[in-house]
């Protein structure tokens, strides 16, 4: 089955990418996730607004992915949320809070679909996470989990 990813799909593409997959895997998971679309000849235009998206969300080239590199692993960022007794969370850290707190520290607007959050952030201290920059550039960003 041919299909154009929508949204970036780890060991598969990115936005924009045309490609082969089983039948029952685009079928029952990427197409009702809204993960991909069926291919056809008039989505090719699709595919161009897709790139064209992506291009301009994304960081313009390899040396400016470096720059934001540099910026995000200078200082570690805060992330406050609420706690109770003995340090542990109401819930977990998500990665919209990672991606708020880092925008508001460097600067830089960092997408969402970009941090890399090994183990849920579910108890105050200090953790890391990686944030995919550019292809071939990311950053490893020291959180600091605080109470609110």
């Amino acid at each position: 089955m041919k299909l154009i990813l929508t949204q970036e799909v780890t060991g598969l593409g990115a936005p924009g990418d045309v490609v082969e997959v089983k039948d029952g895997y685009g079928r029952n998971y990427l197409i009702p996730r809204n993960v991909a679309i069926r291919w056809t000849r008039g989505g090719e235009k699709q595919v161009t607004s897709i790139k064209a998206a992506r291009a301009s969300r994304g960081v313009r080239d390899h040396d400016h992915a470096e720059q934001i590199k540099t910026k995000l692993e200078s200082s570690p960022v805060d992330v406050k949320v609420r706690a109770g007794d003995g340090g542990r969370l109401f819930g977990s850290v998500t990665v919209a809070d990672i991606a708020e707190a880092i925008t508001s520290v460097s600067g830089e607007a960092v997408d969402k679909r970009t941090i890399v959050v090994t183990n849920p952030i579910k108890s105050l201290g200090n953790h890391q996470v990686s944030v995919k920059l550019h292809d071939e550039v990311s950053a490893s960003v020291a959180l600091n989990v605080i109470p609110a």
